[in-house]
C-alpha cells in the first residue's frame, strides 16, 4: 500500500513558538515559583497571577500537556502542582533554578529571531547593534541588572553540562581546574561539590565577581574556590593544571577560537588538559538540532560567531599542539571535548 504522507509534523515545528512562548510566559510570571510545593485550584492561580477568567485553564492545561504542570482532578476543583523538573529548576526559590536563561529569551531573543531573514542574507547580526549601533556586550557589562540577568542566563544554559561534569569527568589527575569566562562560578561549584580535592578558580571580567562570590558564598565554598578578575583576550590565564570553557568558544569567529584553544595550551603544565563544553554539532550535521540552531543563534547575536563539530575541534586543537582529543557526552545535545596535552 502507498503510504500517505501527512503534514503533521510540518505543523508542529513550524507552530513550535506558540509552545515556546506560552512557556516562556509562564516563567517570566513566575507561576513555577508562585507554586513552590503547593498545589491550588486553577481559580485560586487566577487571584494570585492576575490572570483573566477567558485564558487561565487554557494556559494551565497547555502547560499541562507539555508535562510542565500536573493536574490531580478534572473540573474547577482541580488541583494544579509542580512537575519534579520545574520544582527543581524552575522555583526561583531553588538553588538549582535556571529561569534566568528564559527570562533573557522572552525579554530580547525571541525578538531578536524574528529577523532571521535579516542574518540569512547579509551574514551581519540582527541583535541590539543593528538597531542601535551599540555592542551587545559592552553595554550588558555597564547595567547590574542587566549584567546579572545574562549571568542567570548563563547559568541556566549550563548548570545540566556542569552537573554532569561533576560525576562523569575523572577529576583525579588533576589538583587544580580554572573556568575561564567563568560567570557565575557555577561550574567551579558543581566541581568543588563533587570532588573534595581539587582548588578551583573561576576568572572573568571584573563587573562578574561579585556575582560569582555571591554564588559562591551561597555554597559556603569560598575557601576552595578564587575569584579571579581579567580579560581572557588580554590577560594570562591563572596557572591550573586544567582548564574549562563552558559556552565560550561559539561566541567568537574562527581565528578568535584558535587563538583561545592555542593559549590554553600554552599556559597548561604537561598532562594538562582543556575541556570546552558546547552543544557540539555531530560531525555529519545531521542529527544535534540544537547545536544547529545554536549556530544560527550565534549568527543572529555575533554574525562571525558560530558552532562547531567535535572533528572541527580536534582539528584545531591539534594545530595548537593537543595531542589527542576525547568526547565525553553530557546530554542529549551537549558535550565535553576534552583535549589532552603530553
Amino acid at each position: 500500500m502507498k503510504e500517505v504522507l501527512n503534514p503533521a509534523r510540518i505543523i508542529e515545528v513550524s507552530m513550535g513558538f506558540l509552545a515556546s512562548k506560552t512557556m516562556l510566559t509562564a516563567i517570566k510570571l513566575e507561576l513555577f515559583t508562585e507554586l513552590g510545593s503547593n498545589a491550588f485550584t486553577g481559580e485560586q492561580l487566577q487571584s494570585k497571577m492576575g490572570f483573566h477568567e477567558r485564558g487561565t485553564w487554557d494556559f494551565l492545561d497547555t502547560l499541562l500537556s507539555l508535562h510542565f504542570l500536573e493536574r490531580e482532578g478534572n473540573g474547577k476543583e482541580a488541583l494544579y502542582s509542580n512537575t519534579a523538573e520545574t520544582a527543581l529548576f524552575l522555583d526561583k526559590n531553588s538553588p538549582h533554578y535556571i529561569g534566568g536563561t528564559f527570562e533573557m529569551l522572552n525579554d530580547r531573543t525571541y525578538l531578536h529571531w524574528g529577523d532571521l531573514e535579516d542574518g540569512l542574507k547579509t551574514g551581519q547580526p540582527q541583535s541590539e547593534i543593528k538597531h542601535t549601533g551599540e555592542n551587545f556586550f559592552e553595554k550588558l557589562y555597564a547595567s547590574p541588572q542587566a549584567l546579572r540577568q545574562f549571568m542567570g542566563a548563563m547559568t541556566g544554559l549550563q548548570m545540566g553540562s556542569f552537573m554532569a561534569l561533576a560525576h562523569l569527568f575523572d577529576f583525579s589527575k588533576y589538583d587544580s581546574v580554572c573556568d575561564i569566562g567563568g560567570a557565575s562560578g557555577m561550574f567551579s561549584i558543581q566541581t568543588a561539590l563533587n570532588h573534595a580535592d581539587i582548588h578551583c578558580i573561576t576568572f572573568d571580567l571584573p563587573p562578574v565577581a561579585p556575582i560569582a562570590k555571591e554564588n559562591i558564598d551561597r555554597f559556603a565554598l569560598s575557601s576552595r574556590i578564587d575569584i579571579v578578575s581579567g580579560d581572557f583576550f588580554a590577560q594570562d590565564f591563572p596557572k591550573a593544571d586544567l582548564y574549562i570553557m563552558g559556552n565560550i568558544l561559539h561566541d567568537w569567529d574562527l581565528e578568535q577560537k584558535k587563538f583561545l584553544i592555542r593559549k590554553a595550551y600554552d599556559a597548561l603544565p604537561a598532562n594538562g588538559a582543556l575541556i570546552i563544553v558546547e552543544d557540539v554539532i555531530d560531525d555529519e550535521r545531521r542529527h544535534n538540532t540544537f547545536g544547529l540552531l545554536m549556530s544560527l543563534h550565534m549568527l543572529i547575536e555575533g554574525g562571525d560567531a558560530f558552532n562547531f563539530t567535535a572533528a572541527d575541534f580536534t582539528g584545531w586543537a591539534t594545530e595548537a599542539g593537543f595531542s589527542e582529543v576525547a568526547t565525553l557526552p553530557l546530554s542529549p545535545t551537549a558535550s565535553a571535548l576534552i583535549a589532552f596535552k603530553k
